[in-house]
């Protein structure tokens, strides 16, 4: 039997208005505001809410999500006027006292269409900082014998940001990224950083060609904003300034790490003999 406080979570407790943004470029001359009135309970998350009007009042209503469990990014938006992963938010946490919220798609992306923002140029500066274990044994990589030695201390140097979603709300909050629109971006840079100092990775110099350049890392202007948005605390902020440091010392001859060796594939027999 439910507990009774469960049961309260999702009593309705007051109707609040969602002010949306409605944008199709494709036909609209102009983007508009549109009003919906919604009971909420304790419980309804701002996603929940999407997901009544597009069910029951307006059909044509645009907006993205995938997992609902905050896992995936795909629902980052602004709600008044702070980037947030609506799955996750509450609109009595948001609303307060005031019986209105504000939805919009994110800053420093162009609109799809509604709340759906075009993350092409976001993916494009992703990939472009090489995501992925750079080996010079290219054989071991694509036939692996084993697995790459790895310490937990080596591990915990990048742990931080392989939470990193890809929701976006980094990149949307950062001034550098509004005025400079070939700027890598916060996540990009950090991502790049995450792989320069993991130990199984041996494409330093590669990525340092591609971060220290004019719309590099050296364009960061250490505003946090991205840092304080971020929905997994990965922050970004502390990742570019620790670029910056390693891209410094390198010039002094610093490596972070020699390349990991490979394992033997049978541990267990190794140890047996």
């Amino acid at each position: 039997m439910m507990e009774q406080s469960s049961i309260d979570l999702w009593k309705p407790v007051k109707v609040v208005k969602l002010r949306v943004y409605k944008y199709n470029p494709k036909k609209d001359f102009f983007p508009e505001w549109k009003e919906y009135e919604i009971e909420v309970s304790r419980g309804t998350t701002i996603l929940d809410a999407l997901l009544r009007i597009k069910e029951e009042i307006d059909p044509s209503l645009s907006f993205r999500y995938s997992c609902g469990q905050a896992l995936c990014g795909s629902c980052a938006m602004m709600v008044n006027g702070r980037q947030m992963l609506v799955c996750r938010t509450r609109v009595l946490e948001v609303a307060h006292n005031r019986d209105f919220i504000e939805l919009r798609p994110l800053d420093n992306f162009s609109v799809i269409r509604d709340l759906v923002g075009d993350f092409t140029p976001f993916f494009e500066k992703h990939r472009a900082v090489k995501p992925w274990i750079i080996r010079k044994d290219v054989e071991e990589l694509e036939n692996p014998t084993g697995e790459y030695r790895q310490t937990i201390e080596e591990y915990a140097r990048y742990y931080q940001f392989t939470d990193c979603l890809k929701c976006g709300a980094c990149y949307s909050a950062c001034p550098t990224v509004a005025t400079d629109h070939e700027y890598l971006g916060p996540q990009a840079l950090a991502q790049a950083y995450r792989y320069m100092v993991d130990s199984r990775d041996d494409g330093l110099d590669e990525r340092i060609a591609i971060v220290d350049s004019d719309h590099g890392c050296w364009r960061c202007h250490f505003a946090t904003s991205c840092s304080d948005v971020c929905p997994k605390y990965v922050d970004p902020g502390q990742g570019i300034q620790l670029l910056k440091r390693l891209i410094v010392r390198r010039k002094f001859g610093f490596r972070p790490h020699k390349p990991a060796e490979v394992l033997p594939s049978k541990i267990g027999e190794v140890k047996r003999r």
